[in-house]
């Protein structure tokens, strides 16, 4: 009987550093994050990529907005040559962050790994822009105006 291993690959970490501690702008405010990468394990890192997007979920068609796209492959500003990286954009006037009951619009930064090997990973982290409040659930009433 022959035994196999399996090969672990380490799960990677991206620890997002915002320069507002409750991640909340305004339309037009400048958004600034520094990132940490850790738990790479040997497996290397071939681009990164950061973003900045917005996006809607609930009900029906779910939309996707890029406001900042770069990609970055020069060996020397990637991992491990580079764990950590900052950058800044100004936020646009819309969409504003909404928490509806049917539907969502978020915004998030985004740092995305590519491996060697084929394989990323992902690392989404959301802020709000705007000060819309949160929608709420309207209380179903009966024809006579008593919640049913």
């Amino acid at each position: 009987m022959t035994r196999s291993h399996d090969r672990v690959r380490s799960q990677p970490q991206v620890d997002m550093f915002f320069d507002r501690a409750d991640r909340r702008y305004q339309p037009h405010d400048r958004l600034v994050v520094r990132y940490e990468i850790t738990g790479l394990g040997p497996e290397r890192a071939r681009a990164v990529e950061q973003s900045v997007a917005w996006y809607t979920e609930g009900k029906g068609e779910e939309d996707l907005g890029v406001h900042h796209f770069q990609r970055i492959t020069d060996a020397d500003l990637i991992p491990p040559a580079m764990m950590s990286d900052s950058f800044g954009v100004d936020l646009p006037a819309s969409p504003l962050s909404y928490e509806g009951v049917i539907v969502k619009v978020r915004w998030c930064v985004r740092v995305r790994i590519f491996f060697t090997g084929g394989r990323d990973f992902v690392s989404e982290h959301v802020f709000a822009v705007g000060a819309i409040p949160p929608a709420q659930r309207v209380a179903a009433r009966n024809v006579d105006g008593v919640e049913a």
